[in-house]
C-alpha cells in the first residue's frame, strides 16, 4: 500500500496537451488525479475515462475538489484559470505561455508571490537530458543556432508559430545564455493560417552571444537541433533522435589531426520529459523544492517571443513601404 503524501491534481483541459497531462498525473505516484474540466463535457469525459478520473461539472467545482491544478487551455484563457486558482489558494502548473500578455503574466507573477503558492510554466524542454547535458557542457556560448520545424496540423493555429513552437527554443535560449536581449532582428509569415506558419529571429544578447532561431509548422519533416559555439567547444544536439556530439578539449576521445581535440559522444533512452514535469511539479508543491521553471521564466521567453513577433510585423511594414512586398490586405 501506497502511504506517501499524494497531490491531489486537476486538469484544465481535455485537447491534446490536457490528454497528456491526465494521463501523466494519473500515472505518477505523487499525484492523485481527482478530475478533470472541459466546456466540451464529451471530451472531457473521453480524456477523464481513459485517465481513471472524475469529470467536474464546472471549473469552480473543479478547484473545490483539489489543491493544484494544471492549465492545458488556449493560451487566452491561462490568465483568468491561473488567477482564480491561486485566489483560491491552489498550486499551478500552465502550459506555455504563461499568459497571453506581458500584463497578465506580470499580474500572475505577482498574484503567486502573494499567495505563496507554487506558479510553474510548462516549457517542456528545461526537463529534457539534453538540456542538462548542454548546460553541463556550455557556460558561455558565443553563438546558438536553433531549429524546430514541423508539417502542418490544425491544432495550435490559434495562435502564431512564435508562441506554438520558437517559444520553446527561445525559454531554452534565454536560460542557456543567462544575459539580457539588447536586439531583436526578425521575419515571418503567415501561410496556411491568420498567424505567422514561419519565423526566423536574430537574437543579441547583452554578453555578446548571438543566436538565430528558426520556427516552422508548414514543413515537409520534423526535425529539432541546436548547435553551439562557446570558448568551451562546439556542440550539436538533435533533440528527436536524443543524441549529442561535442568537441572540446576536455571531454571523450582524442580526434587525429586537430590538435588536442577531443569528441564525445552521448545519447538517451526513454527519457519522458512530461513525466519529469510532473515529479518537479509535484516536488515543488509538496516539499517546497524550487521551481525549475517559475513565473519569472515564462515572463522572459513571453517577453522574447512578444518582441520576434513585433519585429516581424516592423521588416513587413517596412517592406510594404518600400514596394517590396504588396501592402496586406485589412479586411
Amino acid at each position: 500500500m501506497n502511504t506517501r503524501r499524494q497531490l491531489r491534481v486537476g486538469i484544465v483541459g481535455a485537447g491534446h496537451f490536457g490528454r497528456f497531462h491526465a494521463l501523466k498525473s494519473a500515472a505518477n505516484p505523487a499525484e492523485n488525479l481527482v478530475a478533470l474540466f472541459d466546456p466540451d463535457p464529451a471530451r472531457a469525459t473521453t480524456v477523464a475515462r481513459e485517465a481513471r478520473c472524475a469529470v467536474a461539472e464546472t471549473y469552480e467545482a473543479l478547484l473545490n475538489s483539489v489543491e493544484a491544478v494544471i492549465i492545458a487551455a488556449p493560451a487566452e484563457h491561462h490568465f483568468r484559470l491561473a488567477s482564480e486558482a491561486l485566489n483560491a489558494d491552489r498550486h499551478v502548473l500552465v502550459e506555455k505561455p504563461i499568459a497571453a500578455t506581458l500584463d497578465e503574466a506580470r499580474n500572475l507573477a505577482d498574484l503567486a508571490s502573494r499567495t505563496g503558492k507554487v506558479l510553474q510554466v510548462g516549457h517542456l524542454l528545461r526537463y529534457s537530458a539534453e538540456h542538462r547535458a548542454i548546460t553541463e557542457r556550455i557556460d558561455k556560448p558565443l553563438y546558438i543556432e536553433a531549429t524546430r520545424i514541423a508539417p502542418f496540423k490544425p491544432r495550435g493555429t490559434d495562435v502564431s508559430v512564435i508562441l506554438d513552437l520558437m517559444i520553446h527554443d527561445l525559454d531554452l535560449v534565454l536560460a542557456i545564455v543567462d544575459s539580457p536581449i539588447t536586439d531583436i532582428d526578425a521575419i515571418g509569415a503567415a501561410v496556411s493560417s491568420e498567424h505567422e506558419d514561419i519565423a526566423n529571429a536574430r537574437v543579441r544578447f547583452e554578453n555578446g552571444c548571438v543566436a538565430t532561431i528558426t520556427a516552422s509548422r508548414i514543413s515537409l519533416k520534423t526535425e529539432r537541433r541546436m548547435r553551439l559555439f562557446s570558448q568551451e567547444g562546439y556542440l550539436s544536439a538533435d533533440f528527436m533522435e536524443r543524441k549529442l556530439s561535442f568537441i572540446g578539449r576536455e571531454r571523450g576521445l582524442f580526434l587525429p589531426g586537430t590538435g588536442g581535440f577531443k569528441r564525445e559522444a552521448i545519447s538517451w533512452h526513454d527519457h519522458d520529459n512530461l513525466a519529469v514535469e510532473h515529479e518537479a511539479f509535484a516536488e515543488s508543491c509538496l516539499n517546497g523544492a524550487p521551481v525549475l521553471v517559475d513565473a519569472q521564466a515564462g515572463i522572459r521567453a513571453l517577453d522574447a517571443a512578444i518582441r520576434v513577433t513585433e519585429s516581424i510585423h516592423a521588416s513587413r511594414k517596412a517592406m510594404e513601404l518600400s514596394g517590396l512586398i504588396p501592402v496586406a490586405d485589412k479586411a
